[in-house]
């Protein structure tokens, strides 16, 4: 069973998180590998989904945020866009587009960015937009301050967090077939540190501050040292209790079942409708008129949605024009 744990660091202004996608993630590799279409992502590329998926619980279950928190990691590469997505409530979804051989054992340089113009993008996607406001975006290279590629998807979105949030913070991801899996640790604001020094000198305030430090930085190498192997086989409880049993911790009650992260597409023949709606009549009867019917799959769960040409019709016929629909087909 799928689930995000939440903890804090007692008495230090650092927090963490850890996810396992066991049977969320098995289920989105399995619809992939069933669609008789594409067939199933090779491994680098469903390693790489399964720590975007990972990723994205981790970084949308630190932000007071209802909407979806959309990943997304472009290139020159075989992989020319990887998307993972993941609802306020934990749903999730993801997906790739592949173009030419992936290698055997490649990494995010060999993926995405192999001539060094790879980026990432972070979007946040309000679910009750207002009129007029736009999603909020940041987007970063998959490269370094000093242009080197970067080798791990964790480098890059510490770097993003580094940089648009401006918060120190440690992410370690790994997945494979059966497990995605992540733990991210971040270094929280601390408002008014003068005063958390009891009224004191500026020395005193200086001495908290490098205190504070030192804190994030011992809890920071611990996270560090948890490997692949470690992250991917044992279970949460014991990965917390190797890498912090020196350090107390308050946590929360896990996310896990039905609350927790599983599957979940927003797809639907509505949203499609509304797709070719944008495209034009013009182009949806040129479609017709070469297959006979117009069918559009979902990139991330597989579903198929069909429109004949009366189906077509009623699309670009006002609402109020058209047809009541025959008892027992709503």
């Amino acid at each position: 069973m799928s689930e995000l744990h939440k903890f804090l660091f007692d008495g230090l202004p650092v927090r963490g998180a850890i996810v396992r996608l066991t049977g969320a993630w098995v289920e989105l590799l399995a619809r992939r590998a069933g669609n008789s279409e594409t067939g199933a992502y090779p491994l680098p590329v469903a390693e790489l989904l399964g720590e975007m998926a990972a990723a994205g619980v981790l970084m949308q279950s630190h932000i007071k945020f209802n909407g979806a928190l959309i990943l997304q990691v472009f290139g020159d590469g075989p992989v020319k866009l990887a998307v993972a997505e993941v609802r306020s409530s934990l749903g999730l979804r993801a997906t790739a587009t592949l173009h030419g051989e992936v290698p055997e054992g490649a990494r995010l340089p060999e993926l995405v960015n192999v001539a060094g113009g790879g980026r990432c993008a972070i979007t946040l996607d309000p679910q009750d937009r207002l009129p007029g406001q736009q999603p909020y975006q940041g987007v970063v290279p998959l490269n370094d301050v000093h242009g080197e590629k970067l080798p791990q998807l964790s480098d890059v979105l510490m770097q993003y967090m580094r940089q648009s949030e401006q918060l120190d913070a440690t992410l370690v991801l790994a997945a494979n077939g059966e497990v995605a899996a992540g733990l991210l640790i971040q270094r929280m604001p601390v408002q008014g540190e003068t005063n958390l020094a009891r009224g004191g000198t500026a020395g005193d305030a200086d001495a908290l501050r490098e205190q504070h430090d030192e804190d994030y930085r011992r809890i920071a190498t611990l996270a560090a040292s948890l490997t692949r192997e470690e992250l991917l086989t044992l279970d949460v409880h014991t990965i917390l209790h190797r890498l912090f049993w020196e350090e107390k911790l308050l946590r929360f009650e896990p996310r896990q079942g039905a609350d927790g992260p599983r599957f979940s597409c927003t797809c639907s023949r509505e949203r499609v409708g509304a797709m070719l709606r944008s495209l034009g009549r013009d182009e949806v009867q040129s479609i017709l008129e070469e297959r006979g019917d117009v069918e559009v799959g979902c990139d991330f769960c597989g579903r198929q949605y069909h429109f004949d040409p009366v189906d077509a019709v009623q699309l670009f016929t006002e609402a109020d024009k058209q047809p009541p629909v025959p008892p027992g087909m709503q």
